[in-house]
C-alpha cells in the first residue's frame, strides 16, 4: 500500500489492536484515510512520526516502509518477536522477507549452512537471533529497526526495551492482583476485536486457561477452544482443559496426537526453514489444524511462563540461588570433586545429577543454567563434533545468555530475562506462528501484550514466586476464576512422548536417517557418537532422545534445503488428517 502521495510504500504482516486511536489522533492532525486498515495507519503514523511510529504501535509485526524522500527502506519487528523478519545482501541487494525460503528464490543466492548457527541450535535446540541456519540470511532482532540506504549501508536501531529485573520493587499482594487482572483482561479483550470467527488454544494449563476465562467475559456467544491430547497418560491434559471447557461453557474440540502424527516431519522441515527441535511443533501443528476448521483467530496463553516465572527450572533455580553466596575457593573445590566423577557413572541417575550440578556450582550463571536448557553440552560435543564443527569448541553457545544474568540481582531472575530474550523470541513465537500460518490461522497472545509485560517486569521474582510457588501473583489473581485443581496441580507443559515413540514407532526411521550415507558424510557429528546415542536410549541405558531428536531435525534439514540443486519453494504434500 501507499500514502496519499505516494512517497511512502508498505508491506505489512501482523495486527495492530490500537491502531483505532492511533488514526483518530492521524486524522486530528488532517490525515485522510483510503482504507479502514491498520496498515494505512502505519502509514500514515510513519509519514508523521517517522521511525517514533513503532514505540506506538500495540500489537505484532513485520515491516517494511520505502521512503522515497529520502531514498531509505526501514524494516522493523515487533517489540517481543511474534512475526519474523528475515533479510539478505546479496551482491549488492537487500532481500527480505518473512520466510527465508522467500530469500532463497533470488536467483543468485548462494544455499550454504552456517555451521556457527547449527553450534548454536544443538545447545538450545532452535537457532537464536541473528543467525539463520543459512550462511548471509539474518533475522532482524526483535523491538528494533533497520534502516538501510542506496549506498549499501545500514544500520539496526533497538526502540523498546522491558525495564531491568533490578528496577523492580515489591508491592502489596492485592493490588498486584487487581492490577493484574485489569491488565490481562484488557490485552484479551483487544485481542479480541476481530471480524472473522475467533476461539482458543486451551490445554488445560493456567495460562491458556485463564486466557479462556477472561475471553468469556467479553464474548457474545460460546467461546470456540481447542485441545490436543496423547494416548501416554503422563503427556496428556485433556482433562484438565474439559474442566475449564464445562466451567464456562465452551464449543470445546479435542484431537489424540499418535506415533504416526511424525509422519508430517517433512512438511514441518518445509515451514521451519531451519532445523527446529522443539516437539511440541508436531501437536501445535496439529491444534491449529483443528482451530482452522472452526476460526481463523485464535488466542493462547504463551509468554505466561516468563514474565511471571512459571517454568520448573526456575523452581531448580530458586533452590540454587544459595550457591552464588557459598565462597568461591569451596565452589571451585566442589567442582573438582564434580567434575572428577567419571562419565561411565553417567548411568546412575544419582551420579548424573551430581556430577553435573557440581561441576557448575563454581561456573557463571549462564553455565549453572544450562543443565536445565541446553541439549548438547560441552562434553557432548568435545566428544561427538567431526570436522566442520570442531573449530568451533571453543565458543560456548551459554555466552550469548551470560549478559542477561548479569542484568537480574537473583539467579531466578536472570534464568526468566535470558528467556525472555532468547527461548520466547526464537524458540515458542516461532513454534506457534508457523505452525498456525502453516493453516492460515492467525494466532493471537495476551500475555505478550507489551503493556503487560512491562508491568510484571516491576515485580520482583521474589514475589512472583512467594513461597517458591511458581506464578504466585498469577495463580492467586486468578483464584476466582479457576478451580484450585488447575491452579496448583504441577505443571506438564506442552510435551511430546518422543523418547518412547523413537524406542518404538519411529525406531527404525530414526537409525535409517540418522546413520545414512548422506548423513556420516556430512562432518558434523561422528557417526559413532550418533550410534551410541541410538542405542543406549534404544535400549533403555540412558536417555537421548532430546539429542537425538535435534539431530534428526537437522538431518531433515540438510536433505531438504542443503542438499537438491534447487530449494523446494514448494510443499511436501500433506499426509491425512490424523
Amino acid at each position: 500500500m501507499s500514502n496519499e502521495d505516494g512517497s511512502i510504500r508498505i508491506v505489512f504482516n501482523g495486527e495492530i489492536y490500537n491502531f483505532g486511536e492511533l488514526r483518530a489522533e492521524l486524522s486530528e492532525r488532517g490525515y485522510h484515510f483510503k482504507s479502514h486498515t491498520d496498515t494505512e495507519v502505519i502509514l500514515n503514523g510513519y509519514h508523521c512520526w517517522g521511525e517514533q511510529v513503532f514505540k506506538r504501535l500495540r500489537g505484532m509485526f513485520a515491516i517494511a516502509l520505502w521512503d522515497q524522500r529520502s531514498q531509505k527502506l526501514i524494516l522493523a519487528r515487533d517489540r517481543v518477536g511474534k512475526k519474523p523478519l528475515f533479510y539478505a545482501w546479496c551482491n549488492g541487494t537487500l532481500l527480505f522477507a518473512s520466510e527465508i525460503k522467500a530469500i532463497l528464490a533470488w536467483p543468485e543466492f548462494k544455499r550454504e549452512p552456517d555451521y556457527t548457527a547449527i553450534h548454536h541450535y544443538l545447545t538450545l535446540q532452535y537457532v537464536p537471533a541473528p543467525w539463520s541456519a543459512f550462511k548471509g540470511v539474518h533475522k532482524l532482532p526483535q523491538a528494533s529497526y533497520m534502516v538501510a540506504n542506496r549506498n549499501g549501508s545500514s544500520h539496526i536501531e533497538k526502540y523498546w526495551a522491558l525495564p531491568l529485573p533490578e528496577r523492580a520493587r515489591q508491592r502489596p499482594a492485592a493490588e498486584l492482583k487487581e492490577e493484574l487482572v485489569g491488565l490481562l483482561d484488557e490485552a484479551v479483550r483487544l485481542r479480541m476485536i476481530a471480524d472473522v470467527p475467533l476461539g482458543a488454544f486451551l490445554s488445560g494449563g493456567v495460562d491458556s486457561s485463564a486466557i479462556v476465562a477472561l475471553m468469556a467475559r467479553h464474548a457474545s456467544g460460546r467461546v470456540k477452544t481447542f485441545s490436543i491430547g496423547f494416548d501416554e497418560a503422563d503427556f496428556d491434559e485433556r482433562q484438565y482443559a474439559r474442566m475449564v471447557a464445562e466451567r464456562y461453557d465452551t464449543d470445546h474440540h479435542e484431537m489424540v496426537v499418535r506415533p504416526d502424527a511424525a509422519s508430517i516431519l517433512p512438511l514441518l522441515t518445509w515451514h521451519y526453514n531451519e532445523p527446529f527441535a522443539d516437539p511440541s511443533a508436531i501437536p501445535t501443528y496439529y491444534v491449529s489444524q483443528i482451530a482452522r476448521q472452526q476460526v481463523t483467530v485464535a488466542l493462547n496463553g504463551d509468554g505466561g511462563d516468563e514474565s511471571f516465572l512459571g517454568y520448573g527450572r526456575y523452581t531448580q533455580c530458586l533452590k540454587t540461588e544459595w550457591m552464588s553466596r557459598v565462597p568461591r575457593p569451596l565452589r571451585q573445590l566442589a567442582a573438582v570433586f564434580g567434575k572428577s566423577i567419571p562419565h561411565g557413572m553417567d548411568r546412575h541417575r544419582l551420579f548424573r545429577v551430581g556430577r553435573r550440578w557440581l561441576s557448575y556450582i563454581s561456573e557463571k550463571d549462564s553455565r549453572r543454567y544450562a543443565p536445565s536448557i541446553a541439549y548438547f553440552f560441552e562434553h557432548d560435543k568435545l566428544a561427538g563434533y567431526d570436522h566442520n564443527l570442531q573449530p568451533l569448541l571453543g565458543n560456548s553457545t551459554l555466552d550469548l545468555l551470560e549478559p542477561y544474568f548479569r542484568q537480574s540481582p537473583s539467579f531466578v531472575g536472570g534464568a526468566a530475562w535470558a528467556d525472555i530474550h532468547t527461548y520466547l523470541p526464537d524458540d515458542l513465537l516461532v513454534k506457534v506462528d508457523i505452525a498456525s500460518m502453516a493453516h492460515g490461522l492467525e494466532s493471537r497472545s495476551p500475555f505478550l501484550d507489551h503493556a503487560l509485560m512491562e508491568w510484571a517486569a516491576g515485580i520482583p521474582a521474589a514475589q512472583k514466586m512467594a513461597g517458591g510457588e511458581t506464578k504466585a501473583i498469577l495463580k492467586s489473581a486468578m483464584e476466582p476464576f479457576l478451580p484450585k485443581e488447575i491452579l496448583y496441580r504441577p505443571k506438564m507443559g506442552f510435551g511430546v512422548p518422543i523418547d518412547q515413540w523413537l524406542r518404538r514407532e519411529l525406531k527404525e526411521f530414526a537409525y535409517d536417517t540418522l546413520l545414512s550415507t548422506q548423513a556420516r558424510q556430512r562432518g558434523l557429528v561422528k557417526p559413532e557418537f550418533v550410534k551410541t546415542l541410538l542405542d543406549e536410549h534404544c535400549a533403555g541405558i540412558r536417555l537421548h532422545h532430546t539429542r537425538l531428536w535435534g539431530l534428526l531435525m537437522l538431518e531433515l534439514w540438510f536433505q531438504m534445503w542443503i542438499d537438491p540443486a534447487q530449494a523446494p519453494l514448494s510443499p511436501p504434500a500433506r499426509p491425512p488428517a490424523i
